[in-house]
């Protein structure tokens, strides 16, 4: 397995661009750990295929480097960087059988057919493919042939990295559950690096150990899925990640109070030094919706309430912003106006989209004791 760097990487398919609207990635700085699930998640365009592409060698950066373990691997074809790449379509060979379309990485490599055998049987086994291993892949179904592909790049257990470029597309839902804890599964087992392209937060947040998550073609943030849900470095992030996304409102700052719609809301005194204009991103979890004024709420009009079996959004307007609070199930929602608690400690602050970091030693005592 490798240690992936990219350095200084950016990449623009005009051969002579001019800004930066002309790049589909922005320039980047990263390392990812050998060993280690990473998902790239985000919407389409946002140039997450290209950066897999460009790491396994199908396209070469305009600008930067990819090294592998330390090793400069920009110039090197695909063939030559010893990586493993499924797609988000199954390539398979329709005319060998199961077993054939699994060992065929291996013998291209000269392995022993004894250690062949043993290592397609291992892969089957763990895809619960073994039942059709003599098969033809043709007469198998598209959930069937993505396994195969999936298999084929899970049998060599001596690739630098496994690539997957949305690879459950074709999946049938039912089946993407079992597929995705399987990935995990086999990860866990072999220690293997793996990149997987997807722009489904919850495909990403229950694959990866790390996800990284792209925005116009930069990495706007590399975190844990509860490092993105809890501490959102960027405004996308806290829309991308989480059902639903947060609440950001436009404010203004001044002595560790935001003012938004003539409404006053307490942020804490992390945030005391900051003044003027920024945004307010609180997660619809964290907000707390009361029937009666308690100590520091605010006054909201409850527009609608809609039950969803596990939970309830509530969409309140405050002033001329709208937002969502999610309440749990059983929970009373008021019916036309209720007072809405922005708890200090779930207060994220922005500046031009980028997270503003709190200043802890401001941090008074009560804001410990939280």
């Amino acid at each position: 397995m490798a240690r992936i760097e990219l350095k200084n990487l950016a990449h623009s398919y005009h051969s002579k661009p001019k800004s930066e609207a002309d790049y589909a990635l922005q320039q980047m700085d990263h390392v990812w750990e050998d060993g280690q699930a990473y998902a790239l998640l985000g919407p389409s365009g946002c140039g997450k295929t290209t950066l897999l592409n460009i790491i396994s060698g199908l396209v070469k950066p305009s600008e930067g480097t990819v090294s592998f373990d330390g090793e400069d691997v920009s110039a090197l074809l695909p063939q030559e960087r010893n990586i493993a790449q499924v797609f988000q379509f199954p390539v398979i060979y329709d005319t060998m059988s199961v077993y054939d379309n699994l060992a065929f990485p291996l013998r291209n490599r000269g392995l022993a057919e004894t250690d062949i055998r043993a290592r397609v049987n291992e892969v089957a086994e763990m895809l619960e493919l073994d039942d059709v291993l003599t098969r033809r892949a043709a007469n198998l179904s598209a959930d069937a042939k993505q396994k195969i592909s999936l298999g084929r790049g899970l049998v060599r257990s001596d690739v630098a990295a496994i690539l997957f470029d949305e690879p459950l597309t074709v999946i049938d839902p039912h089946l993407k559950l079992y597929l995705r804890r399987k990935l995990k599964q086999i990860h866990a087992r072999f220690k293997l690096t793996m990149v997987y392209v997807t722009h489904d937060q919850l495909e990403a947040l229950t694959f990866a150990d790390k996800v990284v998550v792209m925005h116009a073609g930069q990495v706007v943030q590399i975190g844990t899925p509860q490092e993105l849900f809890e501490n959102p470095q960027h405004t996308f992030v806290g829309y991308f990640i989480g059902s639903p996304g947060m609440n950001i409102l436009p404010c203004n700052m001044d002595k560790g109070l935001a003012t938004i719609s003539g409404s006053v809301i307490p942020v804490g005194a992390v945030h005391e030094s900051l003044s003027g204009a920024h945004e307010l991103g609180i997660r619809p979890e964290f907000l707390r919706l009361h029937a009666a004024a308690v100590a520091g709420t605010v006054k909201v009009t409850i527009r609608e309430t809609e039950d969803l079996g596990s939970c309830q959004i509530a969409r309140v307007k405050m002033g001329d912003h709208s937002l969502k609070v999610k309440l749990d199930e059983g929970d009373t929602v008021p019916t036309e106006e209720g007072y809405l608690e922005f708890p200090p400690k779930w207060i994220r602050i922005y500046a031009d989209g980028k997270l503003v970091e709190p200043d802890r030693s401001l941090k008074s005592d009560v804001e410990i004791a939280q």
